[in-house]
């Protein structure tokens, strides 16, 4: 059985598991490889086999068929006030602080749907979403915000992911949303032999917009002997990168760059310090 456990974060819709599977086990794969050149880590063999990839993009597609594209003909102007105008809001100001090419939010008073207007115009600009498409950026935000507004979608995801952990995994490697979804599951079975947590571009930091609506307690360790938190500065998805200061100081943050495309999973997956942080739980593989 696996013995590591990936899972995905946004804007993996039209995608599949055996499609995960290509592109982030050669990606890991490197980053081991990638910690043995800077010297960080002896040799490590992982095998296909020993990953196990935990799909849930599909929970996310529309419903039925449409003629306008893969993704819906979104607007700012379908952005809803409350945690969905929110978490847009604190992405533009994370972006304007990462790149000189976003405008400041500054103190401008609007209304709901010109604040979300002005956020979306602001972020075409940022180079980080220069391929992001406007509908595909408030796609994105509906994914976040539905896991945590949607109990069918929430429940659908953490089956998937439990049905992953086997009596062999060790180490959970998580992205993105998917940082989220490993933290709430790891909280809940203290009992799976999960020995290190590895996030990457992880929101787990961002006050009330996810800190605040996870389920359990705020700064709740999730049982690990290890959690190891990658984290690229650029990334204006991670928001707030460090998370020792809200879960302790047993979390490791490694900062690193990752180019143009700061929240990129594959830049992350071949990152050395990624790399090292999975062999630490293949080799000690204890809590």
């Amino acid at each position: 059985m696996a013995r590591v456990v990936v899972v995905h974060g946004i804007n993996n819709t039209y995608a599949s598991r055996p499609q995960m599977a290509d592109r982030w086990i050669p990606a890991l794969r490197g980053g081991l490889d990638n910690a043995v050149l800077e010297g960080l880590i002896a040799p490590v063999e992982v095998a296909a086999s020993d990953v196990e990839c935990v799909f849930y993009g599909d929970l996310f597609r529309p419903a039925g068929r449409r003629l306008s594209g893969d993704v819906p003909p979104l607007t700012a102007d379908d952005v809803e006030d409350g945690p969905e105008l929110d978490l847009l809001l604190a992405w533009w100001a994370a972006a304007a602080e990462a790149d000189p090419a976003v405008p400041s939010p500054g103190g401008r008073t609007l209304g709901p749907k010109a604040s979300a207007r002005a956020a979306v115009l602001a972020l075409a600009g940022s180079r980080f979403l220069a391929r992001v498409s406007e509908r595909l950026l408030i796609f994105w935000l509906k994914q976040v915000t539905a896991y945590f507004t949607d109990p069918a979608i929430r429940a659908g995801v953490q089956d998937r992911f439990a049905a992953a952990i086997s009596a062999d995994t060790r180490v959970v490697v998580a992205h993105s949303l998917g940082s989220v979804v490993a933290y709430e599951a790891l909280c809940a079975h203290p009992e799976w032999p999960v020995t290190d947590l590895v996030t990457l571009g992880s929101p787990l930091g961002v006050p009330h917009l996810v800190l605040h609506r996870l389920v359990p307690p705020v700064g709740t360790w999730p049982g690990v002997a290890r959690w190891v938190n990658v984290t690229d500065s650029g990334d204006f998805v991670a928001l707030r990168p460090t998370l020792r200061d809200v879960y302790g100081d047993r979390v490791v943050d490694v900062a690193i760059s990752n180019g143009m495309s700061a929240h990129e999973v594959e830049r992350y997956l071949s990152a050395a310090p990624t790399g090292a942080a999975v062999a630490a739980g293949l080799l000690n593989g204890q809590r």
